[in-house]
């Protein structure tokens, strides 16, 4: 029963870092290249809980593995912008402070899971 609640946990984070994401997107200013940067990042900053959705009804380990994958690539890209952001300074260092940490963290975790998962032996 715990492991359920863990699993419930993580959806939350990744839907609370979505919504956080979309807070993010919405204070970009009105350039080119913000809307740019701004969809990239709304795409792919909120495609992991929807993602992980998909991973709790995988079909086997290997379908699992491979669904937690694209959502461990979905944060990387999604962190990418974040520095991108930062670095042109649309956001200030604190509001950032928000959001980077969080997707490191999640990082971290799906890194986690996956090397887990992978590891695993199938009884025969």
């Amino acid at each position: 029963m715990a492991m359920k609640g863990r699993e419930y946990d993580l959806e939350d984070r990744l839907i609370r870092f979505a919504v956080t994401i979309i807070d993010v997107v919405e204070t970009l200013p009105n350039t080119r290249a913000a809307r740019h940067i701004g969809g990239q990042l709304v795409r792919s900053g909120t495609s992991p809980a929807p993602n992980y959705g998909e991973a709790q009804s995988a079909e086997s380990r290997r379908d699992f593995v491979h669904k937690m994958k694209i959502i461990l690539k979905e944060l990387r890209e999604s962190r990418i912008w974040l520095r991108i952001i930062l670095a042109k300074r649309y956001l200030s260092s604190a509001q950032m402070n928000a959001v980077l940490p969080e997707c490191e963290e999640l990082i971290r975790i799906f890194v986690k899971s996956i090397a887990t998962a992978s590891a695993k032996k199938v009884p025969q």
